[in-house]
């Protein structure tokens, strides 16, 4: 059982880590998780070792990813592993051991097994997602201003996008809505900023064709001569 936690820290998207401290692969740096015993279903179980290894319970989501079956994957034996994803909102600075961190997703430290792979492959079920369904509630407070929320988002899809578009999108597909409290007025005045909520915090598809479309392709074709 392995999970790729994924949280937006300081605008960029990260995952939490551990320092191995037995071999193999001793001193680097793996995916929190365990073995599944007799009696546990598997998220029961995964939960657990969060909540035991990293002290993290705090979990708005989770989601099992896929299952690796790599000969090779363990040096020492034939291992398989059950790999989810698991997202924690902005709000939280959940406390951690001294041998866990988190990293920056596009700036990992030499990791242990596949697991470098695995939070790759998460990274890229997340950004998915967040384009069909209404998941980002996981990732952001109960409420929350635009600005905020596209942080979150350019932090998880790795590409710029605009407020306007953001909100107009996701109030068209009425995953957001507005409330009627502003965030506090800043020292620099100026007009506050109006705050939002996602109208559901549980998974919803909103978009069911959007994986059917095809790529969005820009770029311009090259005549070749003869």
């Amino acid at each position: 059982m392995l999970a790729a936690v994924f949280q937006v820290r300081d605008g960029r998207l990260h995952s939490l880590l551990w320092r191995r401290a037995r071999e193999p692969f001793g001193g680097f740096w793996a995916l929190p998780g365990g073995p599944l015993s007799d009696v546990e279903r598997l998220g029961s179980s995964l939960g657990r070792h969060l909540a035991s290894k990293v002290d993290l319970t705090d979990v708005a989501y989770l989601e099992q990813l896929e299952t690796r079956s790599d000969v090779e994957r363990d040096p020492r034996e034939r291992t398989i592993a059950t790999a989810y994803i698991a997202l924690v909102s902005t709000d939280l600075n959940p406390s951690v051991p001294s041998d866990t961190a988190w990293f920056a997703v596009d700036e990992l430290p030499p990791t242990a097994f596949d697991h470098a792979s695995i939070i790759r492959s998460g990274r890229e079920r997340l950004r998915a997602k967040l384009t069909y369904t209404n998941v980002g509630y996981a990732l952001v407070p109960g409420v929350f201003s635009i600005a905020e929320l596209r942080t979150v988002y350019e932090a998880c899809l790795g590409h710029a996008i605009t407020s306007t578009n953001l909100q107009r999108v996701l109030l068209r597909r009425e995953i957001i809505e507005p409330t009627n409290a502003v965030l506090s007025p800043s020292s620099s005045g100026g007009r506050p900023a109006a705050l939002y909520r996602f109208t559901d915090r549980t998974l919803l598809v909103t978009d069911p064709f959007a994986m059917f479309r095809p790529p969005n392709r820009t770029a311009k074709m090259t005549k070749i001569s003869p």
